[in-house]
């Protein structure tokens, strides 16, 4: 039988990322993601319900988003879940928690702060990973047809 994880997340960043780096020297930052949930109940009354969930991104990603993000900026984030489970050493008990292991990401939105003109969204993921891109410039525009028809149109 086929198995698939995979968690497709979009949200607002709850704090600063901090990228720290392994004995090995890789990069890896954790940040903390809210996910609203609007919904009506059956009286008509509006709620909204807020799920935070901790997304750990490694390498590149994490130096990107590590530059690039801060407090309640959008993000859409791709990627696994995965339970870490540890032994409490204060209380001796089995502990876990469900994380979302990054695979991929994009910036949604300006930047908080920012003006939202100017160049598109920065993409990250895997080796699809693009840095922001200059501007190629354009071809000129073909020119404008005449106001005269034009009889040899077979149709």
């Amino acid at each position: 039988m086929a198995n698939v994880n995979k968690v497709i997340l979009i949200g607002n960043v709850t704090r600063d990322p901090e990228v720290k780096f392994t004995p090995k020297g890789s990069a890896v930052t954790d940040i903390g993601l809210a996910i609203n949930r609007n919904y009506t109940l059956d009286n008509g009354d509006k709620r909204e319900e807020v799920t935070f969930l901790e997304v750990t991104f490694w390498g590149r990603q994490a130096e990107t988003i590590g530059e690039y993000v801060k407090k309640g900026r959008s993000i859409y984030v791709e990627g696994r879940l995965q339970l870490d489970t540890w032994d409490d050493k204060q209380s001796g008990q089995k502990r876990s928690k469900l994380r979302v292991v990054g695979e991929n990401f994009q910036f949604l939105g300006a930047k908080p702060g920012g003006s939202s003109s100017g160049g598109g969204d920065h993409e990250g993921g895997g080796h699809s990973e693009q840095r922001p891109q200059q501007r190629a410039s354009r071809p000129a525009p073909p020119p404008q047809a005449s106001a005269e028809p034009d009889d040899d149109i077979p149709f």
